[in-house]
């Protein structure tokens, strides 16, 4: 299988984010299929349609990164039974101005965790939605990890096996969706030519 170019968007911007550490997880567990790099949404400014054109640098380089990957996992906590607002934020910006969203046609997966029973169940309903609306490929199925502290090691190494192997099958999942929507790879008579 050809490495994927992944761009991963972790939905909150705490220093100890515990979906950080699952993000980071999952990129050492599918790095044989992908090439992660994470994509900081901390930084940019709220969103203001008057600061559209041109639009801030960091929204600049912010774009520029959703439009190098080739596909996109979002790792999000939930906030008040939704999505954090500093996820909308990228979200919305991505999305503007209009015209020129960096979304459309990426192939995406959503996953996130929490210390509770259901974890993120709600806030990966609502991303998902919304994430359709801005003309993502997003993977189908279900990954809602109740996070405990000893389950990822300080080396970013997933502990219990039971979750490790749910988490390879998750991003092995998709890895193979993704290779779907990726561009044909250039054979060596059109390299030539």
């Amino acid at each position: 299988m050809t490495t994927l170019k992944l761009g991963v968007i972790v939905g909150s911007n705490r220093r100890e984010s515990i979906n950080r550490k699952l993000a980071q997880a999952l990129a050492r567990l599918g790095g044989q299929v992908f090439a992660a790099s994470f994509i900081p949404i901390d930084d940019l400014p709220m969103y203001n349609q008057d600061h559209e054109n041109p639009v801030p640098d960091k929204v600049a380089h912010f774009k520029a990164a959703v439009a190098a990957s080739e596909a996109l996992l979002f790792v999000t906590p939930e906030h008040s039974r939704s999505i954090p607002a500093v996820l909308k934020n990228a979200i919305d910006w991505g999305a503007r101005p209009w015209g020129k969203s960096s979304w459309p046609g990426k192939p995406a997966a959503v996953i996130g965790t929490s210390g509770g029973a259901i974890s993120t169940a709600i806030a990966q309903q609502h991303l998902k939605s919304v994430l359709l609306t801005q003309g993502l490929h997003v993977v189908g199925g279900e990954a809602y990890i109740q996070f405990k502290p000893e389950m990822i090691d300080a080396a970013g190494n997933v502990t219990d096996d039971n979750v490790r192997e749910f988490l390879r099958s998750f991003i092995d999942r998709f890895a193979a969706f993704a290779a779907r929507f990726a561009a044909p790879a250039t054979s060596a008579g059109e390299r030539a030519a």
